[in-house]
């Protein structure tokens, strides 16, 4: 069973620049995981994993890998996981304003 189908996919690379593994939700919103993950931000804006839902994927310290994102649907509100990050997706253009 394809996951998410019709979905614009995004691929980025990230990195785990902590000292700690770093565990990411499917339905998180992926430009506002934790600090310590490096990757264009910008990119995954309005996006989360493309991975069944309920699952996660896990960054160990040092490692880096690629992910593959596709667009949050619905009402495109995030709500306030990380506060400099939420609200309205597409009122606020693709750059994260921290």
């Amino acid at each position: 069973m394809p996951l998410n189908p019709g979905r614009d996919r995004v691929t980025v690379v990230v990195t785990n620049a902590a000292d700690r593994p770093v565990q990411v939700g499917s339905h998180f919103h992926f430009a506002a995981v934790n600090p310590g993950l490096e990757f264009d931000r910008a990119a995954a804006w309005g996006r989360h994993l493309d991975i069944p839902a309920g699952t996660s994927v896990r960054f160990e310290p040092g490692v880096e890998r690629e992910v593959v994102l596709v667009p949050l649907a619905g009402a495109r509100r995030v709500p306030g996981l990380r506060p400099e990050f939420a609200g309205a997706l597409d009122e606020r253009g693709s750059e994260p304003t921290p």
